[in-house]
């Protein structure tokens, strides 16, 4: 099935190549060999002039979506990214949760960092990612590193970076966009953004609000996030920006099919702030940014039919601040290179709360870090880009760690880039797995991995059609496991593993008004993996005659571990349409619209006795004044 499925899309995007007609502008296609990006050098470059793997979603296919969330939308446009779900909407905390992020296969224990405008985000106790406070609406695009990002931004950039550009209104004057949105178990999204720029002062603030009663009994969540960009520029050297996100979430966890739980509740409340001020001269650029991001969690752990209910709930706060400073030189024509100091600081506490107003304590704990990194790039003859760098990190737990990174870029040719690029990898185990409950491990060290990776990218037709096709091997070691050591569970480093597969992606323009894009994955694992498919694929087909336009879109997952001790695989087919009509202008206007979300109801699982709901549908209305 798995096959035959793949060898369709290969016909069809053959067909589409063949029926492709020009336009006489060039066109914006899903893979832009010439975007700039900033994640991979902390400055604006050419994208094609980078030997890293990246790939960056852009605004308006965020909007398009219509998804409150940003982490599906990824899952779908990134090869070789997969999120695990489990619901309508809403991705929860602690046991039953979901919003895992692998790149490549590996992510499990938070190996994929998550940042906001180059700022870490995740829970500084646990060191779980935080995907519930991730709004699409507040994104301007997201820039996404398929393998390691250690050498700039440190511990937990392992198997990648996805760092989320937020939303800064750069045009003169006011707008502002709201969107209602109804579907299927009484799922209800609400959301109102402004963006006010006057002279040098410029400001986004937005609220979201979902709710949903959840496909299955006792699977209701809701969530408010509230979001506030503001920005000033000095002159043209000079400008500051300070963001404030806070985001709460109550949800329930229904327990798996065959183990229900009964008030498996939680409430937790997120935050996170920066301030930054940056500097841009004709030689030098850089900037020093201050974040700190916080948690409140209150969590019930429930019980099961026939038990008692829990006498004590569980709390915690957790904290992850610090500041990041950085220049680059641009000394001679082609070259740049940049200088970093990062200090990070992140922990919690934990404790039971009793019913009798007691409690007792389980962790009070907080790890620095201080790391110094060096990048250098250089550009020779238009054709060949050099890049290399080192970091180290100093750990107050575990110590020092050195994380190279070597690439080069060659383009041969108009619209061509061929990258070869190694890079390490490594993660600080958190405090959960070396302080808190069994199997904790004092004397754990950091986990690593080495990648290489070599890619071909070619636009064609004045970007008419366009596509790149990455190759990447990944040897990891000390990955952390838990094992039976005296008959009983220990964390330790003993895990190794080696991964290695294929990402492609490509984008055609058939019409005007006709638009394609896919993308695949290929990855081999020596060994089973959670939420880590052998393939990936997802096709969208984009249709706009006049004020209409219509989405039809299909991801297949085939050789999906849910289970890895017995081995229990997922293969799954989901199919989405929407179509929406457009009254007035999008700058000034309405929308309306209806998707539905797997369309031909297929059962199937990503978390394992979570099975997702069936066929879902949508409707709503988009309003800009």
């Amino acid at each position: 099935m798995k096959k035959t499925i793949i060898f369709v899309f290969g016909v069809l995007l053959f067909c589409l190549h063949i029926h492709a007609v020009e336009d006489n502008n060039k066109i914006d296609t899903i893979i832009q060999l010439n975007q700039v990006v900033v994640s991979a050098t902390k400055i604006q470059v050419n994208r094609n002039n980078i030997p890293l793997s990246i790939s960056v979603i852009g605004r308006e296919q965020i909007e398009a979506s219509s998804e409150s969330a940003l982490l599906p939308v990824l899952s779908h446009r990134i090869p070789g990214l997969f999120v695990t779900q489990k619901g309508i909407t809403g991705f929860g905390v602690s046991s039953g949760s979901a919003g895992t992020v692998n790149i490549r296969g590996v992510g499990q224990g938070n190996k994929v960092l998550m940042l906001f405008d180059g700022q870490p985000q995740w829970a500084g106790l646990f060191g779980h990612s935080l995907p519930d406070t991730y709004v699409a609406s507040d994104v301007d695009r997201v820039e996404v590193i398929r393998g390691p990002g250690s050498l700039l931004y440190g511990s937990n950039a392992m198997g990648g970076v996805i760092n989320i550009i937020t939303r800064q209104h750069q045009r003169q004057g006011r707008r502002t966009q709201a969107r209602i949105m109804y579907g299927s178990y009484n799922t209800q999204k609400y959301m109102i953004n402004n963006g006010y720029n006057i002279g040098n002062f410029s400001s986004f603030i937005s609220i979201n609000h979902d709710r949903t009663d959840g496909h299955r009994d006792d699977s209701d969540f809701r969530i408010t996030n509230g979001f506030a960009n503001l920005g000033y520029r000095f002159n043209d050297n000079f400008k500051t920006t300070g963001s404030v996100s806070l985001a709460k979430s109550i949800g329930q966890n229904p327990g798996t099919i065959t183990e229900p739980i009964l008030d498996n509740k939680f409430d937790v409340l997120r935050g996170t702030t920066s301030l930054a001020v940056e500097n841009t001269f004709k030689k030098i650029s850089g900037a020093v940014r201050f974040f700190y991001n916080w948690g409140n969690h209150e969590i019930n752990d429930g019980y099961y039919e026939g038990s008692s209910p829990r006498t004590y709930l569980f709390r915690s706060d957790d904290h992850n601040y610090g500041v990041l400073m950085y220049q680059t030189f641009r000394l001679f024509q082609g070259n740049h290179f940049t200088l970093g100091i990062d200090y990070k600081n992140w922990g919690g506490h934990a404790w039971n709360a009793n019913n009798d107003g007691s409690k007792d304590e389980i962790i009070d704990k907080s790890v620095d870090e201080t790391a110094g990194y060096f990048i250098m790039q250089q550009n020779l003859f238009d054709i060949l880009s050099l890049n290399a760098g080192i970091r180290y990190e100093h750990n107050s737990t575990f110590g020092n760690e050195w994380i190279p990174q070597a690439g080069f870029t060659v383009r041969p040719f108009e619209g061509n880039a061929i990258k070869a690029s190694l890079s390490k990898g490594f993660r600080s185990p958190n405090i959960r797995e070396m302080y808190m409950f069994p199997p904790q491990n004092p004397d754990l060290n950091p986990e690593s991995m080495m990648n290489y990776d070599v890619s071909i990218g070619q636009t064609l037709l004045d970007g008419i059609l366009s596509f790149e096709i990455t190759a990447f091997f990944i040897d990891g070691k000390d990955m952390i496991q838990t094992v039976m050591t005296d008959g009983k569970p220990k964390n330790i480093n003993t895990g190794s593993f080696i991964n290695k597969g294929i990402e492609f992606e490509t984008g055609l323009q058939i019409l005007k008004n006709l638009y394609f894009d896919m993308n695949y994955s290929y990855l081999h694992t020596d060994k089973p993996l959670l939420a880590a498919p052998k393939h990936k694929l997802f096709a969208n087909l984009t249709y706009n005659p006049g004020r209409f336009t219509f989405d039809v879109n299909m991801q297949s997952i085939f050789d999906l571990y849910i289970n890895t001790t017995d081995k229990i695989k997922e293969d799954y087919t989901v199919l989405n349409a929407k179509a929406s009509y457009l009254f007035g202008t999008k700058e000034k206007g309405a929308s309306v619209f209806l998707k539905g979300e797997n369309l031909t109801a297929t059962r199937y699982m990503i978390n394992e006795g979570f099975p997702m709901p069936k066929a879902v549908f949508m409707g709503g209305v988009n309003v800009t004044f």
